[in-house]
């Protein structure tokens, strides 16, 4: 026996229409709830330094000659760190007179991380000592002059050799010495030629030097400003997910609410 026969039954049938509009409404709040879970988190959240395109063979090009400053160390360090912790595999390149293959591509981009130490300050022990940046492998021979046609010719050919879609990432202050400019521009050309995209992130340039970066590269070429440190410009990477997290806490109050309105009142004759 599923029901208790009562006389005044059909007194009950409004108060078992309400019943079943709440639960009806829990019902199809909970499976909105679900819908929109599914498609908030087909597009999170995620914000980039640079348009990366996923699963390209991406060369990081580091401009370490004499004329970066600072500031523009710190910058890199912050632009290393937030690829680093963002995933994705990258190459690494770093240039001054001459360029080397740091890393190759395909790196996991957690093995960035032990560059991020050379371009981070540390505050030596004693009162009022002024941070200052640790000494790394390459200031003694490798800081001279700038040819950042070394660079870009050197990341191009890593970026193409792995197969795929090949795309490289400078940043550099463009302050590129006078007899290297001829070979930038057949680089540059190059670059165009093979379709490798090319993103630059400016370490403080000069109005001069991004103009005649620009008439290169086109008008239509962007070049950013790599973020400095506290920035909030990591690669792949998604803040919490509170849009989700607010559906699901929706979902499961409607669930909730509908077990606790009560059992199902059933009756008959």
């Amino acid at each position: 026996m599923t029901s208790i026969p009562l006389v005044d039954g059909p007194a009950l049938r409004p108060l078992a229409r309400r019943t079943f509009a709440v639960r009806s409404a829990l019902l199809l709040a909970a499976a909105a709830a679900a819908v929109a879970f599914f498609l908030v988190s087909r597009s999170p959240n995620t914000r980039t330094i640079v348009p990366l395109a996923a699963g390209a063979n991406t060369v990081v090009v580091i401009d370490l000659s004499a004329s970066i400053n600072y500031d523009a160390y710190t910058r890199i360090g912050a632009t290393l760190a937030s690829l680093a912790h963002g995933g994705g595999r990258f190459g690494l390149v770093l240039f001054s007179d001459g360029a080397y293959e740091a890393l190759p591509p395909g790196t996991p981009a957690k093995d960035l991380e032990p560059f991020v130490r050379y371009f981070r300050p540390v505050r030596p022990p004693g009162p009022g000592a002024q941070p200052v940046l640790p000494a790394n492998p390459w200031q003694s021979t490798f800081s001279g002059g700038t040819r950042i046609a070394a660079g870009l010719q050197l990341a191009r050919g890593l970026a193409l050799a792995g197969g795929g879609r090949a795309q490289v990432v400078l940043l550099s202050d463009l302050d590129d010495s006078e007899p290297d400019r001829g070979g930038l521009a057949a680089v540059l050309l190059g670059y165009k030629r093979d379709r490798v995209p090319l993103h630059v992130e400016g370490l403080d340039p000069s109005p001069t030097d991004v103009a005649y970066f620009q008439r290169l590269l086109g008008t239509g070429v962007a070049i950013g400003a790599a973020p400095r440190p506290g920035d909030v410009r990591p690669h792949s990477r998604t803040p919490f997910p509170w849009p989700l997290a607010g559906l699901v806490l929706a979902g499961a109050a409607a669930l909730a609410a509908g077990q606790l309105w009560g059992p199902k009142l059933e009756w008959g004759r």
